[in-house]
């Protein structure tokens, strides 16, 4: 492990809950996938399993920001246990009325409710922030580890669920990721020495993070890409059957994950001088301009490399994304304004996976690749108009906390000795 990784686990318990949060994640890569391959094998119908993809991104998208809201408020362990516990209930119902050929509408009525799977992942950065706070290169470190592990899960997550939902049966998929969703929560939320404290009632005031204008940039432009994640998750699968090997398609995405994996290790590594914000908008564009070669892809093997090298952009991107929240944010805020990230991220993914549904049905594969080419110019479009705002010092309106992290990071000697003190 390079020295920089080294560093920021020489602090007690960091080790367990990142690789709790990487069990807990699992779910994360699994479940929308293993819904489409599950859907699709009982049904052959790409548009439903697209649908009911798109409802449980969309009910988490509504649901992981009050989540989040209440863990800032009353502690991860209370509110954890109670919605993984609700969410994996939801996923038992949904796989049961699959199972049984139930009416459609029962199966979007528990796709509604697995929506209350909770952001694992902004739990975990929530301890590192609470850890390394006043200390951006440590932080930096954690943050780009956070992301490997993120697109661990992506490498292995569509293996294992489309793996054993076309070699075992159907439901084997999303039934594994409920399990890793209780595994993950329960061991996470049992280390308390890690916890972030919740602040006092009186400190969580000024309303959602989601004021901060920074944050509405980056939760917008996450939407869009997020409709280029999930589009290319179904157009995938879909593309892999018609060429007459459905399972080759988690090999296919895990390779897009590889090349993510390996720009966040070496991101990670390095010591970086200049604007966020600019890094920022350099990686969004990079991810649109990345789509434009799967329109040439015309077996598994060519697709493979395009997505292996559209994958370099994106741990890079999320990375800063979450260094720039941190700065945008204020500290009482800081789970929920992680979480609406992932947020727009489940948006996206439901319009992406909805979209390309159809337009397989209608169409075919090849022509469902266009699906994230537009989402990917949208993310440009939004990220050219927004990112002056991301370069603003936020107001007093937005939180103390911020505007104490743009001083620090400006290398305001007061400040600074306030932070390290």
């Amino acid at each position: 492990m390079a020295s920089p990784y080294r560093a920021i686990f020489a602090a007690p318990g960091t080790r367990s809950f990142s690789a709790a949060g990487l069990v807990g994640r699992m779910p994360l890569s699994m479940m929308g996938i293993g819904v489409v391959t599950m859907i699709s094998q009982l049904t052959g119908r790409y548009g439903l399993a697209g649908a009911l993809a798109a409802t449980l991104a969309m009910s988490a998208a509504g649901m992981g920001p009050l989540i989040s809201r209440l863990v800032d408020r009353h502690g991860q362990r209370r509110v954890l246990r109670p919605a993984a516990l609700t969410a994996v209930t939801a996923v038992a119902g949904l796989l049961l009325c699959a199972q049984q050929s139930a009416p459609e509408w029962t199966l979007f009525v528990f796709a509604a409710g697995a929506g209350c799977v909770p952001s694992v992942g902004s739990m975990v950065r929530a301890r590192w922030a609470e850890l390394y706070r006043g200390s951006p290169r440590e932080l930096h470190a954690a943050y780009s580890w956070e992301s490997i592990v993120d697109e661990l899960c992506f490498i292995f997550g569509p293996i294992i669920a489309i793996g054993l939902s076309t070699a075992w049966f159907p439901e084997a998929g999303p039934l594994l990721a409920a399990v890793f969703l209780v595994t993950g929560v329960f061991w996470l939320t049992a280390q308390r020495a890690t916890e972030p404290v919740p602040q006092p009632r009186e400190h969580h005031t000024g309303g959602t993070a989601l004021r901060s204008s920074g944050l509405q940039v980056l939760v917008v432009t996450f939407v869009a890409t997020g409709a280029i994640f999930g589009a290319i998750d179904v157009v995938t699968v879909a593309f892999a059957e018609e060429r007459g090997s459905k399972a080759a398609a988690s090999l296919v995405l895990a390779v897009y994950a590889l090349g993510s994996c390996l720009a966040g290790a070496v991101f990670g590594l390095l010591h970086l001088r200049g604007s966020a914000s600019r890094r920022w908008l350099v990686g969004v564009c990079a991810m649109a301009v990345s789509m434009i070669p799967l329109q040439l892809a015309g077996n598994l093997p060519i697709l493979a490399v395009a997505l292996f090298v559209a994958g370099l952009s994106i741990a890079p991107t999320m990375v800063t994304t979450m260094a720039l929240v941190e700065a945008h944010v204020p500290r009482t805020k800081l789970t929920e304004g992680m979480t609406w990230v992932s947020t727009g991220l489940a948006v996206g993914v439901a319009l992406g996976s909805s979209a390309a549904g159809w337009v397989v049905d209608a169409s075919g594969a090849r022509a469902g690749f266009a699906v994230p080419v537009v989402a990917g110019v949208a993310a440009a479009l939004v990220a050219l108009l927004g990112h002056r705002r991301l370069r603003e010092r936020p107001t007093d309106r937005e939180g103390r906390g911020a505007d104490d992290r743009h001083r620090y990071e400006r290398g305001d000697d007061e400040e600074r000795d306030k932070h390290l003190a």
